[in-house]
């Protein structure tokens, strides 16, 4: 008795699919045992728990496609999970779900060095993919800083973006076509070899979708040319305000960087404990890492101006890097942020709002301000080129109540954000944690607009339920504020 409770799936729903799943994709692909489940039952927001009712590993589109027709013929949820590394819990499995996990799916289909693009399996890790050219002398640019671990699948989902995608845009600008698996099992292809296809973008309409329209099980890619000649510079300011200052002068005056970031005073001390690179003065407000790339003409030239623009606006030193191991060296701090605050604080809790460049310095300021309100440190590490932010509220999840404060203080940073002509996410997405926040951005109209979208692909609304968009049961907040405004009739989506 004790062994069928631990490998049976909670309630009876399930049971009579077991069979079904394990004829689709071999019994070594599915996984019943509750303490085996245990491991998909979170993401990377880690304060959201829920586990699945069972998880499957497919390895083809044709298993996926199986598992996703077995879930639609007997009305049963299901959630595609990559490596689970996203911050907004798009991998948080629901009740009873059945969970579709890609990591199996890890091969390269085919490389086309000639017309600049690659075809991979979704579980493929991000950086295997600049591994995989790298001799040729091509590269994958989206990096987000989890792209040792982080999925190409799970990257296509929530349209991740990185360090680069100040000058190169963010996974839907490199993501050429997609083999899909809809929610109803249908295998179809969206997309296609070239940039240019007619008909209705689908491709951009699925890249960023949270996995509430399928799953993509092949994706096609570009990838590019390694750059003549890349140099990183790093510059230290007395104050957060002088390192946006310079930030904003750097655009004005005609150079794109790669990627700008910058860290807090709070973030560099917690690199330079954790991490001791020993490139980070842990005296300076802030630091500002800008990485150049192009014709080597170009860079020599820009670095200059780069530098002059940061003295200008008040930078202490300047350093610069041309070389690849030294180069490494001065990322590794940005690259190690998030694992750095973890070291310095029992609990953090990450947002990804995004503002305009030009509010950088007065936003950050309510944010320091916000956090002083709450009780909360707030360490600050953020895509400033493209005023992506960061925010890690450090908090001990131990301390009854903390948790709760903490998600309050998170939803005032996100309308900090919106109210500055922001945005709720710049490549976190929505997931569970800021669906809530969604008719704060959008008005009901709007948000009924992506609901035809999103049932035209899932009409049983079985493909990831509950997310990005705001629920009478996940969104308290929301269903408070229509109830408080006594609007009837009015559709929560």
């Amino acid at each position: 008795m004790i062994l069928r409770n631990l490998l049976s799936p909670k309630t009876d729903k399930l049971q009579p699919i077991i069979k079904q799943l394990e004829t689709a994709i071999g019994k070594d692909g599915v996984v019943r045992r509750k303490q085996e489940l245990l491991t998909y039952e979170c993401d990377g927001l880690a304060s959201y728990r829920q586990r699945p009712g069972v998880a499957v590993l497919p390895r083809t589109t044709e298993e996926v496609a199986a598992v996703v027709k077995i879930c639609h013929d007997n009305d049963i949820p299901w959630v595609a999970r990559g490596a689970g590394t996203g911050l907004s819990g798009g991998a948080l499995p629901i009740e009873d779900c059945v969970l579709i996990v890609t990591a199996r799916m890890k091969q390269v289909l085919d490389i086309d060095l000639e017309n600049h693009r690659i075809t991979v399996q979704p579980g493929i890790i991000n950086n295997w993919v600049t591994q995989t050219v790298s001799g040729a002398g091509f590269y994958y640019a989206p990096d987000p800083s989890s792209q040792i671990i982080c999925s190409i699948g799970g990257n296509v989902a929530e349209n991740s973006g990185g360090v680069h995608c100040l000058k190169y845009g963010v996974t839907t600008n490199h993501v050429l076509g997609l083999k899909l698996v809809v929610a109803d099992g249908s295998i179809i292809d969206v997309g296609g070899m070239v940039p240019e296809m007619p008909g209705y973008d689908l491709t951009g309409v699925f890249v960023g979708s949270e996995g509430t329209l399928g799953i993509a099980t092949e994706v096609t890619l570009k990838i590019l040319k390694r750059p003549e000649a890349v140099c990183t510079v790093l510059a230290d300011f007395p104050s957060i305000e002088e390192s946006g200052a310079a930030v904003a002068g750097i655009i004005s005056a005609g150079i794109i960087p790669a990627g700008m970031e910058i860290m807090d005073n709070f973030t560099i001390n917690a690199v330079e404990k954790t991490v001791k690179t020993g490139c980070y003065p842990t005296d300076a407000a802030a630091i500002l890492l800008i990485e150049l790339d192009g014709l080597a003409v170009e860079v020599k030239s820009n670095k200059h101006k780069a530098a002059q623009i940061c003295r200008d606006n008040g930078a202490r030193n300047i350093t610069w890097a041309n070389d690849e191991a030294t180069r490494m060296k001065l990322w590794k701090g940005r690259k190690s942020a998030f694992a750095a605050a973890g070291n310095i604080s029992p609990d953090y809790f990450v947002q990804d709002g995004v503002i305009p460049r030009t509010k950088l310095a007065s936003v950050l300021q309510q944010i320091n301000v916000l956090g002083d309100r709450y009780g909360f440190k707030i360490a600050n590490v953020f895509h400033a080129g493209d005023g992506n932010l960061h925010p890690l509220i450090l908090y001990d999840n131990k301390i009854a109540g903390q948790f709760a404060k903490v998600e309050e203080l998170g939803g005032e940073i996100l309308k900090l954000c919106v109210e500055s002509g922001g945005s709720l996410s710049g490549e976190h997405g929505i997931g569970s944690d800021k669906n809530c926040y969604m008719p704060y951005m959008f008005n009901e109209i709007d948000l009924e607009t992506m609901g035809y979208i999103r049932n035209a692909f899932n009409s049983k609304g079985l493909a990831n339920p509950g997310k990005m968009f705001p629920t009478p049961r996940t969104c308290g907040e929301r269903a408070n504020a229509q109830k408080t405004a006594n609007v009837k009739g009015a559709q929560l989506y």
